[in-house]
C-alpha cells in the first residue's frame, strides 16, 4: 500500500486522496524543469494533482504559481499541501477543465505530467483511469491548451511515455513549437528508455540537445546523475 504522505526536505506531500502517487519520474521532471525555467517565471501546471510540481518548481523559483486540476478530490488535497508549505504566499489552484478555463494571463513557462496511457490497457478504478488515461485530457487537446495559454516568448515542459514522444512532437509543430531539449529516462544503463521529459518553445533557432538519466547505476545504486539533480529535495540524499 503506497505511503499516505511524503516528505521532501523543504515540504510535505500528503496523497492519500490523489489517485496518482509521487512518483520518481514525476520528481524528476519537477527537479529538471526548476533548474531550467527563468527565476521569476509565471507558472502554470496543468493537472497538478498533489501540487508535487508547484512545490518543486517553488523552491527554487521566485514568481507566481498557478495550478488546475479537474478531480475534487485531488484538487482539495493539493490545496493543504500547498497552504501547509513556506511559499503558500504564491500559489493559485483552481479546480477545473484546463481546456474551459480562462485565466487572467498568459504564463512564461507551463508544466504537465498528462495523462499517459492514451488508448492503452485502462486502469481499474475511475479516479485513476481520469489520471493515467487521456479521456478528459488528451495529448491534442493538452498542447492546444498550452498553445492558449503560453507567452510569445514563453516555453513549456512534458513527460511523456517513450513511445509517445514521437506523436508529442509531431502535435507540437503542428502548433509551432520547437524542440529545445530532450531527456531521456533509464531504470538503468541496462534497461531502454521509459520515459522522455521535453522542453519546447516557440523559438525556431537553435540546436535541441538530448541526454540520458539512469535512475540506478549498474550496481542497483542511485546513479551519481540521479543523486545530483535530486539531492536538494530527496530527505535520504
Amino acid at each position: 500500500m503506497s505511503n499516505s504522505y511524503f516528505q521532501f526536505k523543504q515540504f510535505i506531500v500528503h496523497q492519500d486522496r490523489c489517485a496518482m502517487k509521487v512518483c520518481t519520474d514525476a520528481c524528476i521532471l519537477g527537479a529538471w524543469f526548476a533548474a531550467k525555467a527563468p527565476p521569476w517565471s509565471q507558472v502554470l501546471d496543468i493537472g497538478s494533482g498533489s501540487g508535487l510540481l508547484m512545490l518543486m518548481l517553488a523552491q527554487k523559483l521566485k514568481g507566481d504559481i498557478l495550478g488546475i486540476e479537474l478531480d475534487l478530490s485531488a484538487y482539495s488535497q493539493g490545496r493543504e499541501n500547498l497552504a501547509g508549505s513556506p511559499w503558500k504566499e504564491r500559489f493559485r489552484l483552481f479546480p477545473g477543465d484546463a481546456r474551459k478555463f480562462s485565466f487572467r494571463s498568459p504564463f512564461d513557462f507551463i508544466i504537465a505530467n498528462p495523462p499517459f496511457y492514451e488508448g492503452d490497457l485502462e486502469a481499474a478504478t475511475g479516479p485513476e483511469n481520469l489520471a493515467r488515461h487521456s479521456k478528459e485530457l488528451s495529448l491534442s487537446d493538452l498542447i492546444g491548451t498550452i498553445d492558449r495559454n503560453l507567452t510569445g516568448s514563453g516555453s513549456f515542459g512534458v513527460l511523456l511515455p517513450f513511445h509517445r514522444k514521437d506523436y508529442f512532437i509531431g502535435l507540437a509543430a503542428e502548433r509551432q513549437f520547437h524542440l529545445q531539449e530532450t531527456l531521456f529516462l533509464r531504470q538503468t544503463p541496462k534497461h531502454d528508455p521509459f520515459r522522455a521529459i521535453l522542453h519546447f518553445s516557440r523559438n525556431p533557432e537553435g540546436f535541441a540537445p538530448s541526454s540520458e538519466l539512469w535512475i540506478k547505476n549498474d550496481r542497483g545504486e542511485d546513479s551519481a546523475e540521479f543523486v545530483e539533480l535530486m539531492r536538494e529535495y530527496y530527505l535520504y540524499l
